[in-house]
């Protein structure tokens, strides 16, 4: 079980890798719209692997992630000074469909919603 400190650093970081995000100038990241999903951190905070989805779908999150990847260094670093932290974990980037998902479900229950709609004016 994770303890209350890793999942207070998680957080922190997921917050302040999102703010980073919107700095960056590379075209890989630069105006798409990423939500940083996830921060898994390891118990000895050396590792943090960060899950990012993008609206669009999971190739512009791929591609995405690209950029991300060719960052590190700079996302690291700014993490680290931000949140004054004493070891900075290393940080992976995966991509993640998960907002994607989550947009079809929304769509299938907005469906059935209207579908019973339907039925109920019929009656």
């Amino acid at each position: 079980m994770a303890g209350y400190k890793t999942d207070r650093v998680a957080e922190d970081i997921k917050r302040e890798i999102a703010s980073i995000i919107r700095e960056l100038k590379d075209p890989r990241v630069q105006g798409k719209m990423l939500t940083v999903v996830n921060v898994d951190v390891s118990s000895d905070a050396s590792y943090a692997r960060v899950y990012v989805s993008a609206l669009e779908g999971i190739d512009t999150a791929k591609t995405a992630v690209k950029g991300l990847v060719s960052a590190t260094g700079y996302i690291r670093r700014e993490v680290g000074q931000r949140l004054h932290l004493r070891k900075t974990p290393e940080l992976k980037f995966i991509a993640d469909d998960s907002i994607e998902k989550g947009m079809k479900i929304a769509g299938m229950l907005n469906s059935i919603v209207r579908d019973e709609e339907e039925e109920s004016d019929d009656d």
